[in-house]
C-alpha cells in the first residue's frame, strides 16, 4: 500500500521541524554554556569600560582645572599622615631655633604634658533649673 503524497509531504515537513528544533536546542546549549556566558559578559564590560574612559577624558579636557582640584584634594587625603609629619618637622624646626636654651619638644609631646589645647578644652554647659509642672 502506498502513502499519499499528503502523507508523504506531512512526514517531511515534520523531519524538517525536528532537524530545525534539534539546531535551537543546540543552539541554546551553546548560548548557555558559563564560558560563553563570562565571554559576553567580559566583552560587553571592556566595551562599557571603554566608553567610561573616553567620557573622562573628554570631562578633562572640558573641565582641567577643576579636575586638578580633586586630583590634588585625593592626593592630599590619602599623603595626610606624611603631610603632617613634615608640617610637624617643619614647626620643631622654626620653634627651636627662636629658644636655643630650651630643649628642643615636639608638637606630640608638648600637646600630651601641657595644658589641654583650646580644641580639647570642655566648656561648662549652663544647666537649666527643672521646670515647674502644675497638677
Amino acid at each position: 500500500m502506498r502513502e499519499s503524497p499528503k502523507i508523504v509531504a506531512a512526514r517531511i515537513e515534520v523531519e524538517r521541524t525536528r532537524a530545525a528544533l534539534i539546531d535551537t536546542a543546540r543552539e541554546l546549549l551553546l548560548r548557555l554554556q558559563p564560558k560563553t556566558l563570562v565571554s559576553e559578559a567580559w566583552e560587553k564590560a571592556k566595551i562599557k569600560g571603554a566608553d567610561l574612559a573616553e567620557d573622562a577624558v573628554e570631562a578633562v579636557k572640558s573641565r582641567p582645572v577643576a579636575v586638578g582640584g580633586v586630583i590634588a584634594a585625593l592626593t592630599m587625603f590619602l599623603a595626610r599622615a606624611p603631610i603632617k609629619d613634615a608640617a610637624v618637622k617643619i614647626y620643631d624646626a622654626m620653634t627651636s631655633s627662636d629658644e636655643p636654651d630650651a630643649p628642643a619638644t615636639t608638637l606630640k609631646t608638648t600637646a600630651a604634658t601641657s595644658v589641654r589645647s583650646p580644641a580639647k578644652r570642655r566648656t561648662k554647659v549652663a544647666t537649666r533649673a527643672p521646670r515647674k509642672t502644675e497638677k
